[in-house]
């Protein structure tokens, strides 16, 4: 097939893609493409013609198609060049985005393969709709009658379905990931030529291309069965859980006939009773557990700073108690003693000495209470429990004052835990990193198992390489390319964010170009897992 002119390179775009969209459409999806070039090639003439002019819509980013650093920058405006750009990087995401579908229906079906024999009749009879659940349990009940009842033959039923559509899928992704394999290479190929001159050597492309998809079409052509990916793909979630979804719906019916009952439509106001008592405890349990200890604490803060002078005042009159009684005490010991106490003397001993002679006044209570030191000595023990009675009251006072906020603290902390575990609800709903893209734990770990998904790819590859199994490697290396457009697309808003993305980036791209050593590869992802923070390992929980 001789090489179009270069003016003709756009006919030849949309001819090729005439010639194979409807055909490969119906191949892979098993429907014929909606008018207007739709379908997987039509999508890629349809890009060429919207190029012509610019896109407000940003393009979702993909792994960069091997072309030389100085390609023509996005940013300014189309020219030619970017327009075979834009076609062969609609090639490239159309295929990527074939890929990954294949892939999540295939680790679906391997995830059932390594089921139990319980778990596989479980999928066959309850997972795959009504319509199977009425086959597979009349099935059942005929082999029972006339056989005796034995799981083996659902069990091999089980294995069988489902290993064709591993059998299958696993084929049409190795057609993809060849078909992937091979756009890439040629376009590294071709990269200083597209740069320099796209116009020219776009043709040269368009007749290898046609080879492409023309190999793509044999390999997919060969398939038994209706070689369609919607039969073998992986079950809706609403035929997986139907019989959920079937009690959910009959349980809401009920329901509402339930409420219909009690609602105003029949004459009922219980819905309206329990409305208003709902909303009355809600207001009850707000004022109770978090109006009034808030304002509570609130008060005692500054009832605290307002009565700090009132504090003072009874903390002055304790002291002034205290002097009094220490200068009772002293004139009493020196009367007694008939000697001057030293300065020091503590409260305790000049008590000791008024105790003594208190005893010795006992021994004639009458006489003594007339002419002796017992009534001095029974004002010395009053003046002393008054300052013990004063000292308690300061600081039962100050434990209570203490213990009002404590009290408030401890009404409000039911609307505490429930706000708090509403948060953690709210937050665990917000950051939901289970994908690659996310931020969390799981999310970086899924990133790492990413990485090393590239690693044993990069393995596989050269030792099909090294045994001269070229269709394995071709297979292998495409699938090396997903893995890398996979950690591309997860590594991006991240590295973003910490500055390494032009790093980060560049080492993808080396990854992916088929002509660097397998060596210098492994080098570049030890590097990776090692340097970038996005790739790091997430810090252990103590």
């Amino acid at each position: 097939m001789e090489a179009p002119a270069p003016e003709t390179g756009s006919k030849d775009l949309k001819a090729l893609a005439s010639l194979y969209s409807s055909y490969v459409w119906n191949r892979l999806f098993g429907s014929s493409p909606s008018p207007g070039g739709s379908g997987f090639l039509g999508k890629i003439s349809g890009l060429y013609r919207r190029t012509a002019r610019p896109r407000s819509r940003r393009r979702t980013s993909r792994l960069p198609l091997p072309l030389p650093s100085n390609s023509a920058d996005r940013s300014v405006v189309l020219t030619e060049a970017s327009r075979v750009y834009d076609v062969l990087e609609d090639i490239m995401a159309h295929i990527l985005s074939y890929l990954h579908d294949i892939q999540k229906h295939l680790e679906f079906w391997q995830t059932r393969a390594e089921g139990s024999n319980g778990r596989k009749m479980y999928f066959m009879i309850f997972e795959r709709g009504p319509l199977a659940f009425v086959d597979e349990t009349v099935r059942l009940l005929q082999q029972s009658v006339a056989e005796g009842y034995s799981s083996q033959h659902l069990c091999r039923s089980a294995s069988a379905h489902i290993s064709e559509r591993i059998t299958i899928l696993t084929y049409l992704r190795c057609s993809l990931a060849s078909f992937l394999a091979e756009v890439y290479v040629e376009v590294d190929k071709r990269g200083e030529e597209l740069v320099k001159s796209p116009e020219k050597s776009l043709p040269s492309l368009l007749v290898v291309m046609d080879g492409l998809f023309s190999k793509l079409e044999e390999s997919i052509g060969s398939l038994p069965l209706h070689n369609q990916v919607a039969k073998y793909k992986k079950p809706r979630k609403v035929t997986q859980y139907w019989i959920s979804y079937t009690c959910g719906a009959v349980g809401f019916a009920a329901c509402s006939m339930w409420l219909v009952r009690h609602s105003s439509l029949v004459g009922s106001s219980d819905i309206n009773n329990w409305i208003r008592e709902a909303r009355d405890s809600t207001l009850s349990f707000f004022n109770d557990h978090v109006e009034q200890p808030l304002l509570s604490i609130r008060d005692e803060l500054f009832e605290t700073f307002r009565k700090r002078h009132e504090s003072a005042m009874e903390l002055e009159e304790v002291h002034l108690t205290s002097k009094s009684l220490h200068r009772m005490l002293k004139a009493f010991s020196e009367q007694t003693e008939g000697q001057k106490l030293p300065e020091d003397a503590s409260d305790q001993q000049m008590l000791e000495i008024v105790m003594a002679r208190y005893e010795k006044e006992l021994m004639h209570p009458v006489k003594n209470l007339l002419s002796g030191e017992l009534a001095r000595a029974l004002l010395i023990q009053v003046q002393k429990l008054k300052l013990d009675i004063e000292t308690a009251m300061l600081e039962l006072n100050q434990i209570l004052r203490a213990n009002e906020i404590n009290f408030a603290i401890l009404a409000a902390l039911p609307a505490f835990f429930l706000s708090l575990i509403l948060l953690m609800i709210m937050r665990a709903w917000l950051k939901q990193d289970t994908r690659a893209e996310g931020r969390g734990r799981v999310a970086r770990l899924q990133r790492r198992l990413l990485l090393v998904e590239i690693e044993k790819r990069i393995m596989q590859y050269q030792n099909y390489i090294d045994q001269g199994l070229e269709n394995d490697a071709r297979c292998m290396y495409g699938l090396m390319l997903y893995s890398l457009d996979r950690l591309y697309l997860a590594v991006e808003r991240h590295a973003r964010a910490t500055g390494e993305w032009p790093w980060l980036r560049q080492d993808i791209i080396d990854l992916a170009k088929p002509g660097l050593q397998t060596t210098y590869k492994f080098k570049v992802t030890s590097r990776m897992e090692r340097m970038y923070d996005c790739l790091l390992p997430s810090p252990k929980r103590k």
